[in-house]
């Protein structure tokens, strides 16, 4: 029965389709809330599974329908999770320096300068390795969620982003020494 449901979501069958979003999505945000406790994120994340469910349906290689769906919820929850925590680091790292009212203007202009670099940077790589690097290092998407994106290998991910971070490196550079005068001149 449920190889027969997997066939024609393939298949593109809109009504199997929607019949697997009623049997499961109530017990998926369910999951994804009592991890979660939000929710507003625990519903934007089941949603974003069965969007991306309807786009790969060609591609997928699903074996258990139920298994498939509550490990990408437990993945897409772990993600989640892990992206806050680096947004979480960042906020308080700004907040432990935003005491320094002085200097607002000279961190919005050295931001915003080392954020064009960066553009500039990137802009400079082919489209493919920048959409890479933009979702693995600015969005945080694991490299095996990149790779099933992109539909390429683990290691085809990994040379896109060493071939990005070794051309922004060279590109930054300079960017880099002014910012470290900057700070040494500030923090002395």
């Amino acid at each position: 029965m449920e190889q027969n449901l997997i066939e024609a979501l393939r298949a593109s069958n809109e009504d199997v389709f929607a019949s697997i979003y009623k049997k499961y999505w109530y017990e998926m945000f369910l999951v994804a809330y009592r991890k979660l406790q939000h929710k507003e994120i625990a519903e934007d994340l089941v949603q974003n599974i069965f969007a991306r469910l309807w786009k790969e349906r060609h591609n997928l290689q699903i074996v258990s329908l139920d298994y498939y769906l509550f490990s990408a919820v437990r993945y897409e929850v772990i993600d989640h999770i892990r992206t806050q925590g680096t947004r979480t680091k960042y906020l308080d790292y700004y907040q432990a320096f935003s005491t320094f009212e002085d200097c607002n203007t000279e961190n919005t202009i050295a931001f915003n300068d080392l954020n064009k670099a960066v553009d500039e940077s990137l802009a400079i790589l082919p489209e493919k390795s920048q959409e890479i690097f933009r979702l693995s290092r600015l969005e945080h998407w694991p490299i095996h969620r990149i790779a099933a994106h992109f539909q390429l290998s683990e290691k085809a991910v990994e040379y896109h982003l060493t071939k990005a971070t070794k051309s922004l490196r060279l590109q930054l550079k300079d960017a880099m020494i002014s910012l470290f005068i900057w700070s040494a001149t500030f923090l002395s």
